[in-house]
Formats: structure tokens, C-alpha cells, sequence
């Protein structure tokens, strides 16, 4: 694996912004300090997926992903380190002069990245032929501007065309100097087999004679090819597609959309077109937020896709009753992706490329604005006509709206739905809504093995914040109901004694409430290290001194407080930007996990002039009384020790020595209790 100098990465993170990067994926909404959006790792439909620009992290509180920019590429495109860098690298313009690598890693050289130079490659190679050669232009070129296409949308999306021969792809890559293994790895060349089904060790091209659309993914690098024959009496497909690889998975990815991403974000709308050429018409007649599913079935992969840029789909039909009957299923799936879906039904024997090229940018244009409709409302339309005059028909088309229907995620529109379907069947909507509730207590039911969900189970809720405990009363005199008061308190912090859980199994258990309180005084040290308190000394100087000499238990803690207290001492203020890169997984988690907040105070309450303290204004509280209960803590673990003790044989000088040691440690607890608050001095 290449390695890439600190100095270059330390270039890269302070270059890289993480709103342009994860904004070139999602798009985000400012609400308070962060960006907010719809996350892009897992299926939601309400934002929790949240960027914080000033500490350079981002955090989804639905499924927990976390980190800083080079950890988003890394899991946006399943990339590893390193080229999550140099994805970054390319964005901003920074040169990496990778430092030698061993004969060992050159042997061991990436794969993919091989495959996608030798696609790239490949794209190079057929836009030439396209250009540059007789056959190319005489049957690619004049084929594409037959479909009106003109060479700023040729160059734009980089077609070409293949020779009309069996090895010239071959020849050329290895002329080039490519291995023929990664031809055939990216399905680029096939292997010959004889009539036994044999490898006879001869390659030849796959794509021949056809123009060629390189696939982009989200990033730009080309993942394969969508080819069309131009012979008339061809006998294989019209149109050919790489097949699955390495780097294309067809599933995963949408024809036009690296293309189309910033004008679907810009125009918040993503036409959904079927072909390549309906693509390329569109976007030449400045309709540029427009995709294709290539003529796949649409995936639930695609789908989020989408829903990184826009919650609004417009799917364009032709008209052929059939491909529209054979497409609802996946329109059913852009609804249950949380998507709101418009459709628009083009005259029989149009197409979207034949429509515009027929009508005119301007008319087509204005045909899409007049004739969109609902989803909901067009499949309702469609049913009921087909179904008109047969009664069971007619009962299994309404089933089928209301399957539909339930996959709409705002109540309001399920509501309206099934006010619209009623007025079409001519069907009473409460007999509609009892159906529709049996629907989906049947579906519910299934989906759990059989067993209905609870009420509690049918909406995502925030979790409660804890209380924090007060913790026992302890008073100033041992009597032995204080002691029995003592011990079942502490089993009540602390659990049984010598019961507990720890990562080593040799290693003494670390409480709950022992870790809740190391983490809040890393999370202090961590996001306000540099901030003066009021005598003018730095948070991280009051904590660091305050725990000079009582060392954190809990080890991920004491980790990061180890390193808290390097940067310190190399003159640099421990910063949330710097360990969201760090090496180790664990570390990037809990730093996201302590940087960021799901909830942030409305404007509204500065608004009404309401004056609501904020953690900055109050830091010499909230130290501490962090560091008074870390204290408290480690006072009461010190006399549940003790006094466990005092449950063996002892002679008389150990036990008044440990008696005393109690009734100091029990005064101690008590100061520290006042301090906090939690106990009540006695004659108050």
C-alpha cells in the first residue's frame, strides 16, 4: 500500500471542508450551528444525519456513523485510507508525491485501482475512435448527430465508439501496456472457449461495432460501459453492459447522475428517464437533473442515490402500457424511500428523447410542467380504468392503491390518497380505510414473525435524558445502621461487590457511574480545552492539574486523555479537528460521540428576549462540579473498599486505623456532597 507523507495529509485535512464534501453526496439544511440531512448510509425519512462545520465532523444519530472528512469518503465510497486521501487530494488540488514503496507493497498493488485505470483508459480509447477515425465517424459519429446530439454533449458525457473488429481493445491496452487480466477483470475482453466449453487461451473484445456511454460513479471514475449496436441486422442484443465487476455493480449506480447531482441538489427535483439517449436529449436541451436506470429495475440502492440530492422524484413514461405496468413495483419503492413521486405519461410512441427532439426544449418543457401528476393519483387512474367493468378486477386493483398508499410516510398524504382513491372507485372512504388498516396490520404482522408490533415500536423516539443521581445521604456518625446503609448503597453504585465488567477479564471492573463521570470531564477537556476560565486559566490547564494524581479507570478515558496531554505538551490545544483523523477507530467514534449534539436550542428563545445560559457561559461551574463528582466517585469507591474490609478478621490496631479512615473518608464524601448539593448539611 503506497504511503503517503504526514505533511501531505496534514495539507489535505486542513484544505478539505467537510460541507463542500459531504455536500457534493447529500444535500444539507443549516438548522442552528450544523448542517442537517437525511442520512446517506441508511434508509430515513426525517434528518438526523448532522455536520458541525467548526469541528470538521459529522454524525448520524440514527445509525451512529461518525467522523471527519477522510472517514466520510472512506464510508460514502467504500474506499480505503488511502484513497480516500487522494480522493481529497484531487478535489483540492494537492499534489501527493507518495513516498517509495517496498518490492512487497508494489506486488501487492490495489486491485480496483488497476481496474479503474484501465476503464479509464478504455473511455480514452473509444472517444478517439469516435473523433479521430473514419469508421468512427462515418457510422458512430454520424449515428449520434442523427439523434441530435452535439459535441458539447458528446464531450460532456465522453462517448465513443468501438471498432467493428474482434481484438483491436486488445491490441491497443496491450500496446499501452496493460495487463490483459484487468481487460477481463472489467469484462472489457472474453475469453474464447472451444466447442467442449474449454478456455482455448484467446481473448477478444466484447464491445464491437457499437457507440459506447462510459458509466460514471458518484465520484467521476468510470465503472464500465452501456454499448449500442448500429448494425441493422444484428442478431445480439441492441443494447450490451458491462457486467458485473470489481468496481460495477449495476444495482448501485445511476446512468447521468454524476452529471446531474448539482443541478437535481440546485433545481431539488431528479427526472428518472429509462435510457441512456433520454439522458443525453434532456441534458443537451438543458433539462440537467436527469438520471437513468438503464433499463434495470430500479433498486433500493438507486433510490437512496437519489434521496442524497433531492426528496423529489418526476418519473418519465412513454407510451407503453406494458413498461409502465412493469415499472410500478419500483415507483412502490421510491414511496417507501421517504421520496414525494410525480409522474409524467408521454404520447404512444414517444419516448422522452423522441418527444424533445420532436417538440422542442421549450415545449417540452412546459409538457412536463402541465402534465405531472401524483403518483398515487396516476396508478389509481390506471387500475381503475383497466379494472372498470369487472368487479374482482376492481377489488384487486383497490387492494393494489392502498399497498401503495401505505407506503407513503406522511400521514396528511395517506389521508388525502384515500380520499382521492374513494372519489375514483366510486367507494366509500371509511370501507377504504378499514381495508387499509387490515393491510397494514396483516404487513406489520408478517414482518415480525407473526407477532403485531407494539405501540412502542411504531415511531422512532428520542431517548429520555437521565436523571442524574443524588446518590445516598450519608450522615456524619458510623453507627451500624449507617454501615448497613453504607454497604447497600454502595452495592446500589457499584453492584456486588467484586462483580463488574471490564474489556480484560484480569483487569479490576470500572462502575457506570465511575465512566459517566471520566467521560464528562474528557468531553470538557476535549471541547473546551483552550477556553479561559475566570481566574484566567485554561480549561485544560484546571483539568489536567485537578487529575494529576488520580489516573482514569476506564481505558478508552485514560487513552484519550494521554493524548489530550501530548498535544499540550508539543504547545498545541487538544482539538476535536485533530483526533477526528486519528488512527484508531475507537478514538474517531468517541470523539464524534462527545463533539456533537442532536438537539440545539431554538432562535426563538433569543427571539422573546429569553435569556437561556449556554455550557460556554457557565464553564467554571460545569468543571467543577465535573471534577467534585470524579472525586465524590473515587471517595466512595475508597469507602466501600474500607469498609468491605471490615467484614474480615482484623486485629485491633488495623481496625481502628481503617474505622478512622472510614469516618474521614465518610466526612469527606459529606463536604463534597454540600459542594455539589446532594446532601444537606445538617442544621440547615
Amino acid at each position: 500500500m503506497a504511503r503517503i507523507p504526514k505533511e501531505t495529509v496534514d495539507q489535505i485535512i486542513h484544505l478539505a471542508d467537510i460541507v463542500e464534501v459531504v455536500g457534493d453526496f447529500v444535500t444539507l439544511k443549516r438548522k442552528g450551528q450544523n448542517m442537517w440531512a437525511c442520512c446517506p448510509f441508511h434508509h430515513e425519512k426525517s434528518p438526523s444525519f448532522s455536520v458541525a462545520p467548526a469541528k470538521g465532523l459529522y454524525k448520524c444519530f440514527g445509525c451512529g456513523k461518525a467522523g471527519g472528512v477522510i472517514q466520510f469518503i472512506m464510508d460514502i465510497e467504500g474506499t480505503s485510507y488511502v484513497e480516500a486521501l487522494k480522493y481529497l487530494a484531487k478535489k483540492y488540488g494537492v499534489d501527493i508525491q507518495e513516498e517509495e514503496k517496498t518490492p512487497e507493497e508494489q506486488l501487492i498493488q490495489n486491485d480496483k485501482d488497476s481496474q479503474y485505470i484501465v476503464s479509464n483508459w478504455a473511455k480514452d480509447h473509444y472517444h478517439k475512435l469516435l473523433t479521430d477515425t473514419d469508421e468512427g465517424q462515418s457510422i458512430g459519429l454520424s449515428y449520434l448527430r442523427q439523434r441530435g446530439l452535439n459535441q458539447q454533449t458528446i464531450k460532456t458525457f465522453e462517448l465513443g465508439y468501438s471498432l467493428d473488429q474482434w481484438d483491436d481493445l486488445l491490441k491497443s491496452a496491450e500496446k499501452a501496456g496493460f495487463e490483459r487480466k484487468y481487460l477481463e477483470k472489467t469484462g472489457l475482453a472474453i475469453e474464447r472457449k472451444d466447442d467442449q466449453g474449454k478456455d482455448t487461451g484467446r481473448r477478444y473484445d466484447r464491445f464491437r461495432g457499437r457507440v459506447m456511454f462510459p458509466i460514471h460513479n458518484i465520484s467521476g471514475r468510470v465503472i464500465g460501459f452501456g454499448a449500442r449496436t448500429l448494425k441493422a441486422n444484428d442478431k445480439s442484443a441492441k443494447y450490451l453492459n458491462s457486467p458485473e465487476s470489481d468496481i460495477y455493480h449495476k444495482s448501485d449506480v445511476l446512468y447521468g447522475l454524476y452529471q446531474a447531482r448539482q443541478a437535481i441538489r440546485n433545481e431539488e427535483l431528479c427526472y428518472l428517464v429509462e435510457g441512456y439517449l433520454d439522458v443525453l436529449s434532456l441534458h443537451q436541451g438543458s433539462i440537467r437533473n436527469v438520471v437513468a436506470s438503464s433499463g434495470t429495475s430500479l433498486t433500493e440502492s438507486q433510490i437512496r442515490l437519489i434521496g442524497r440530492y433531492t426528496d423529489n422524484v418526476t418519473v418519465l413514461y412513454d407510451g407503453d402500457a406494458a413498461g409502465i405496468r412493469a415499472s410500478l413495483r419500483g415507483i412502490d419503492l421510491i414511496l417507501e424511500g421517504g421520496l414525494n413521486v410525480r409522474v409524467v405519461l408521454f404520447p404512444d410512441g414517444d419516448d422522452p428523447d423522441s418527444y424533445i427532439r420532436k417538440v422542442g426544449d421549450q415545449r417540452f418543457k412546459e409538457y412536463l410542467d402541465n402534465n405531472s401528476q401524483d403518483f398515487i393519483s396516476f396508478k389509481t387512474n390506471l387500475v381503475a380504468k383497466e379494472a372498470a367493468h369487472d368487479p374482482v378486477k376492481k377489488a384487486e386493483a383497490i387492494r393494489d392503491v392502498l399497498q401503495s398508499i401505505a407506503k407513503v410516510p406522511d400521514p396528511i398524504k395517506r389521508q388525502v390518497f384515500l380520499q382521492q382513491t374513494s372519489g375514483t372507485f366510486g367507494i366509500d372512504e371509511q370501507v377504504l380505510i378499514t381495508e387499509y388498516n387490515k393491510l397494514v396490520k396483516n404487513s406489520s404482522s408478517k414482518a415480525a414473525g407473526g407477532t403485531p408490533p407494539s405501540s412502542s415500536s411504531t415511531a422512532a423516539r428520542p431517548a429520555s435524558l437521565p436523571t442524574p443521581s443524588r446518590g445516598p445521604q450519608l450522615q456524619p456518625e458510623l453507627s451500624p445502621e449507617d454501615e448497613a446503609a453504607m454497604y447497600g448503597a454502595t452495592e446500589e453504585l457499584f453492584g456486588p461487590s467484586g462483580t463488574g465488567s471490564a474489556a480484560d477479564p484480569d483487569a479490576e471492573p470500572v462502575p457506570d457511574v465511575l465512566q459517566a463521570c471520566e467521560r464528562e470531564v474528557v468531553r470538557l477537556l476535549l471541547l473546551y480545552a483552550a477556553q479561559p476560565l475566570s481566574d484566567d486559566v485554561s480549561v485544560a490547564q484546571y483539568l489536567l492539574s485537578q487529575l494529576d494524581e488520580t489516573p482514569l479507570r476506564t481505558p478508552i478515558y485514560a487513552d484519550m486523555l494521554h493524548l489530550c496531554q501530548e498535544e499540550m505538551n508539543q504547545g498545541r490545544w487538544p482539538e476535536v479537528r485533530t483526533f477526528i483523523q486519528h488512527g484508531r477507530g475507537d478514538i474517531r467514534a468517541l470523539v464524534s460521540d462527545l463533539a456533537t449534539e442532536k438537539y440545539e436550542l431554538s432562535p426563538n428563545w433569543s427571539t422573546h428576549q429569553i435569556y437561556v445560559p449556554r455550557e460556554l457561559d457557565q464553564l467554571q461551574q460545569a468543571c467543577d462540579n465535573a471534577i467534585l463528582r470524579f472525586n465524590k466517585v473515587n471517595v466512595q469507591r475508597e469507602l466501600a473498599a474500607r469498609l468491605d474490609s471490615l467484614r474480615e478478621p482484623l486485629d485491633e490496631e488495623t481496625l481502628m486505623e481503617t474505622l478512622h479512615a472510614v469516618k474521614l473518608l465518610k466526612q469527606m464524601d459529606d463536604q463534597l456532597g454540600t459542594m455539589l448539593g446532594t446532601v444537606i448539611p445538617r442544621g440547615a
